[in-house]
């Protein structure tokens, strides 16, 4: 075999959905397109393979939401496999608000739409989706290596990792760093570039909760097709379904609040008032029981947003997802944002004749506005989520953004939520742009309506008074 003919050696630290998935696009690149060189790519992961573990009883992650952006990265690689990864899924065509108690004991619950035209998004366990990545990645014969704790990096003619403190070191033509918020590729990476950094943690952290499939023919407890949402302004409770009739849940709140919930000194009674003051129908899903035992004993989580940049040294090493731009989870972007860099890496690679140190250079230079937007998106759409949602000038607002863009064509008007979650072919900068323009416009008219209403009001008072 020439020179010319041998694969690239590609390593790829960590074995999340981001990893995972870019070893796929990686490992299918020359069967997509007859001018990629083949990739031999290796997956490291630090932890153990999560196939061979059992279900720890403690939950740890929030639920995925799957939309296009996510899906169109899939479909990039293989349809075929897309299928196959995404089975199971549970679509979601909106939001179903569930309002506090009135007067009368009743929890009333309001349906609002994501699309315009029935679109959605869709609900999937993050284990079971991992599970299934790795299982493609056995079928096509990329090799998992877990147990690998990267623990050093060299930088010479070709990059070197070294794991779990060995003597020996992996050489490679180059690396992927897909290991999470707190990235030892990009600690390490850190020593041999220049790469501006920042992490800020939010006030909010996230605790898990369980709601379980119901008794009868209808497994599902409450209705499967929605993210259910308890809005109550500085804390708020989400649900998205799961296939076997449960659903994830999970309760946001300030860490300050949550410390007198979890250790103060009347912990479960406090846990069970809060409830019935805010979630009482929540408290008849869960079970009371259960949610005292889950605010005793289910981890508390961090919520952390990272940048950086840029995210490569050359055309050794690129850093993507969370490892390059964590997020908040409140637009449920932070998969489909890190699917959508390995689709925007590959489309780079192929733009460059494969050529890493261009393609990846490109990369940090056209990539950053768009993540720099989505997370900030993600931080907003918490107060949309927890308190918005509620408002009659919000909701006047969102009748208005759905009449315009029937009325003149997605051409002229987008509403927000479709350019992102829907609109996987509009980069999230320009997302922004266009929707700080279609605001300006909305006030104008939101502020017409008020005005001219306001002004009718009067009018119609002074006639009466005439009369």
């Amino acid at each position: 075999m020439s020179l010319e003919s041998q694969p690239q050696r590609v390593a790829i630290v960590g074995a999340g959905l981001v990893g995972c998935l870019a070893a796929l696009a990686l490992a299918n690149a020359d069967k997509t397109n007859p001018a990629a060189p083949a990739y031999e790519v290796t997956l490291f992961e630090m932890r153990p393979d999560p196939r061979l573990q059992k279900a720890s009883g403690q939950l740890r992650s929030i639920n995925l939401a799957v939309s296009d952006r996510g899906i169109r990265a899939l479909n990039a690689i293989d349809p075929q496999m897309a299928r196959r990864v995404l089975a199971g899924m549970i679509p979601m065509y909106g939001r179903m608000i569930h309002h506090k108690q009135d007067s009368h004991g009743e929890c009333r619950q309001e349906s609002q739409q994501y699309g315009l035209y029935g679109e959605g998004i869709n609900s999937i366990d993050r284990g079971v989706l991992n599970n299934k990545l790795l299982d493609e990645l056995d079928a096509v014969g990329v090799q998992a290596l877990f147990h690998h704790k990267l623990t050093s990096m060299g930088m010479g003619e070709k990059p070197t990792l070294f794991f779990n403190d060995e003597t020996a070191p992996h050489e490679f033509d180059f690396i992927l760093g897909c290991d999470g918020a707190f990235s030892a590729t990009r600690f390490h990476l850190q020593k041999h570039m220049r790469m501006n950094f920042a992490q800020e943690y939010i006030s909010k952290m996230y605790l898990e909760l369980y709601i379980p499939p119901a008794v009868g023919a209808d497994k599902f407890s409450i209705d499967k097709n929605h993210l259910h949402i308890w809005p109550r302004k500085d804390f708020m409770l989400i649900a998205l379904a799961n296939t076997n009739g449960s659903f994830t849940s999970t309760f946001f709140g300030d860490w300050d609040m949550s410390d007198h919930l979890v250790e103060g000194p009347d912990a479960s009674r406090d846990v069970l008032e809060l409830f019935e003051r805010n979630f009482p129908d929540a408290i008849d899903l869960i079970g009371r029981d259960a949610l005292v035992r889950a605010f005793a004993t289910n981890p508390r989580g961090a919520l952390v947003c990272t940048s950086c940049k840029p995210y490569n040294l050359a055309g050794k090493a690129l850093i993507l997802g969370d490892a390059a731009h964590s997020m908040v989870p409140f637009y449920g972007q932070g998969m489909n944002c890190g699917w959508e860099d390995v689709r925007v890496m590959m489309e780079l690679l192929e733009e460059s004749g494969f050529d890493t140190h261009k393609a990846f250079d490109k990369y940090s230079e056209t990539r950053h506005e768009d993540l720099l937007a989505i997370c900030d998106l993600a931080i907003n759409n918490y107060r949309e989520m927890a308190s918005k949602v509620v408002d009659p000038l919000y909701l006047l607002r969102k009748k208005i953004d759905g009449w315009l863009s029937r009325a003149l064509g997605e051409r002229f008007w987008i509403p927000l939520y479709t350019m992102v979650s829907f609109r996987g072919d509009i980069p999230y900068a320009q997302v922004v742009k266009r929707e700080a323009r279609q605001q300006r416009i909305l006030r104008r008219l939101v502020n017409g309506i008020v005005g001219g209403g306001f002004f009718a009001a009067v009018g119609c008072w002074w006639l009466q008074r005439k009369r």
